[in-house]
């Protein structure tokens, strides 16, 4: 297995730009803790409009699966 993919047949060699690359160019970096994926300020100004994003996203949902 690797992390590296692979260049797709048919592409221009410079086209493509590797994992690492990208990485360095981006300054990713790996993370630390679990908390390092919330977010700094919460999207939702209160509880009830968390809930009505959440009763919109579970209808989209059943929308797109009929």
């Amino acid at each position: 297995m690797t992390t590296t993919p692979q260049q797709p047949d048919g592409w221009p060699a410079d086209d493509f730009i590797s994992t690492e690359e990208l990485v360095r160019r981006q300054g990713v970096r790996p993370l630390t803790s679990v908390t390092d994926l919330a977010a700094d300020v919460d999207p939702f100004e209160s509880d009830e409009e968390f809930g009505e994003f959440l009763a919109d996203l579970y209808a989209s949902r059943r929308t797109d699966s009929a």
